[in-house]
C-alpha cells in the first residue's frame, strides 16, 4: 500500500514534504506523530492523528506514538490564544498510562513493523539547560523561530520564554527519533507544520540528514460547528467520561456531508467499499445507512462489539421500536444513559414483597400521575406500559419486573417517561 495515496484519496493530506513519497517507497521505515499528555484520555479529535498511524503500519512502515511527557510540562502555543497552565510531573504520568491504554486499541505492537510508545521525558530528564541551547539551540536561527505563525500570532498578546522554546523542545524529538529509531518522518496535524519543520531542519543542520514531514488538514463539521464537541464538551475515547451510547450517537446523528467525509477519514473501508456505500445511501438516504456505518465501524474499534450492542439496543429502545427484553437486557449504566434527565421518584424495596397494584405505582407511591383517578382512566385508555409493555388495571408490580433489579421505567403514550428507584 502506498502510504500518501491512501492519504490523499480519503481526504487526509494538507501539507507535504517534497520527496516524502518517493523515501517512502524505497522501503519500510519509521514514522511519528506527538500526542499531548494533557489528560488521561485522548479525544475524538485525536482519531485522525491515530489513523494516520494506522494507514502508516498497514502501508507496511512502523509507527511511533510519542507521549510528551516532556514537551507537556512546556505547553505548545500552536493555535492558543494565552499560556496555559502547566502540568506536574505525577499528572503526566498518569494521563500517559491513560493514552497508553488507547492507542494499544489502534495499533499492533507485534510483527515485523511493530508500534512504538515512547515518552520524550525518557531522554529530556537527564539533559540540562546548558547542554540544551548550546547543541539545540545554536542550530537554529531567532528569526528563523519568530518567523512561525504559532510566534507571530502570540507577539501582541505575549509568549513567554517557555513557550517560544517550544519548536526546539519538539524539533529535538524529531532529531532524537531520527538518530536512534531510523525515524525519517514526523506526522501531525496542520497547526503543527512549524514545529515538525523545526525538526527537519533541526536534523539537516545537526546531522545532514533528510527528513520529511506529512500534515492532516484541520477537520471542520459542513454545519461550521467545531469537529468532535457537543454542548456538553468533547467526545472522548475514555467511556467514563464519554459513555458508549453517547459515543455511537454523535456518530449516529452526523449530516449526510460529514458522514460522507468521516467514513473515509474514521474507516478502514476500500475505496470501493465507501463508493458503494455512499451510492447506496444516496439511493435511500432517510435511511441513514451511512451513519449506521460509521457509528458501528469507530464505536466497536474505540469501545468494543458488546459496548456497540449495548448502544445499538439503547437507540432502538429510545427512538425506535422495542420490547421489554430490550430494556432488561441494559445495564444499569446504559439505562441511566438513555433516560439521563427523565423524572425519578423511589421506592422501598419492602414494598414489592408482596406486590404493589399498579394503580398505586402510578400515583401514590410516585406522584407519575396526579391520581388514582387519572391513573384508571390512563389504564383503560391502554397508554401505560412498565418497562414499555402495555399492562391493565389488574397489573402489580414485584421484584421480577426490575431492569437491573433496581429499577422501573413506566410509560404514558409515547413521549411521557417515568423512573421508579428501587432502594
Amino acid at each position: 500500500m502506498n502510504f500518501i495515496q491512501e492519504l490523499k484519496w480519503r481526504g487526509m493530506i494538507h501539507d507535504i514534504m517534497p520527496g516524502t513519497e518517493e523515501a517512502l517507497l524505497k522501503g519500510p521505515a519509521s514514522g511519528y506523530i506527538g500526542f499531548d499528555p494533557t489528560s488521561d484520555s485522548l479525544h475524538i479529535g485525536s482519531l485522525v492523528q491515530i489513523m494516520t498511524l494506522v494507514h502508516f503500519q498497514r502501508a507496511g512502515h512502523s509507527p511511533i506514538a510519542l507521549i510528551g511527557g516532556a514537551t507537556g510540562m512546556v505547553g505548545d502555543p500552536s493555535g492558543k490564544s494565552q499560556e496555559r497552565n502547566l502540568l506536574d510531573e505525577q499528572t503526566i504520568s498518569e494521563n500517559i498510562k491513560g493514552v497508553k491504554r488507547q492507542l494499544e486499541k489502534f495499533l499492533s505492537f507485534e510483527g515485523a513493523n511493530s508500534a512504538e510508545i515512547v515518552n520524550n521525558y525518557d531522554w529530556f530528564k537527564s539533559m540540562n539547560f546548558l547542554e540544551f541551547i548550546r547543541d539545540v539551540g545554536k542550530h537554529i536561527p531567532v528569526n528563523y523561530m519568530m518567523a512561525k505563525d504559532s510566534v507571530k500570532s502570540r507577539l501582541e498578546t505575549g509568549m513567554s520564554f517557555t513557550e517560544f522554546t517550544y519548536q526546539l523542545v519538539q524539533g529535538y524529538d524529531f532529531y532524537h527519533l531520527n538518530q536512534y529509531k531510523n525515524c525519517i518522518v514526523q506526522l501531525g496535524g496542520s497547526d503543527q507544520w512549524g514545529n515538525i519543520v523545526t525538526g527537519t531542519e533541526l536534523i539537516r543542520r545537526k546531522s545532514g540528514g533528510t527528513a520529511f514531514a506529512v500534515t492532516t488538514p484541520l477537520i471542520k463539521k459542513a454545519d461550521g460547528t467545531k469537529f468532535g464537541k457537543t454542548e456538553s464538551g468533547n467526545v472522548w475515547l475514555d467511556r467514563e467520561k464519554t459513555s458508549p451510547y453517547a459515543f455511537y450517537q454523535y456518530w449516529l446523528n452526523t449530516s449526510d456531508a460529514d458522514a460522507k467525509n468521516f467514513i473515509k477519514i474514521f474507516t478502514l473501508f476500500t475505496h470501493e467499499e465507501i463508493n458503494q456505500m455512499q451510492d447506496e445511501h444516496d439511493a435511500a438516504p432517510h435511511m441513514r445507512n451511512l451513519q449506521k456505518l460509521l457509528a458501528e465501524d469507530i464505536t466497536k474499534r474505540v469501545h468494543g462489539n458488546e459496548a456497540y450492542e449495548q448502544a445499538l439496543n439503547a437507540s432502538k429502545i429510545l427512538f425506535g421500536k422495542s420490547t421489554q427484553e430490550d430494556l432488561l437486557s441494559l445495564t444499569s449504566e446504559a439505562f441511566l444513559e438513555i433516560f439521563e434527565g427523565v423524572p425519578q421518584a423511589h421506592l422501598s424495596r419492602e414494598e414489592l414483597i408482596e406486590g404493589l397494584p399498579i394503580v398505586d405505582v402510578l400515583a401514590s407511591k410516585t406522584g407519575f400521575l396526579s391520581s388514582n383517578g387519572e391513573a384508571r382512566r390512563a389504564l383503560k385508555a391502554n397508554s401505560i406500559s412498565v418497562n414499555k409493555e402495555k399492562v391493565t388495571e389488574s397489573f402489580e408490580l414485584d421484584e421480577t419486573n426490575l431492569i437491573n433489579g433496581k429499577y422501573l421505567l413506566l410509560g404514558k403514550g409515547k413521549k411521557s417517561n417515568f423512573i421508579v428507584v428501587i432502594d
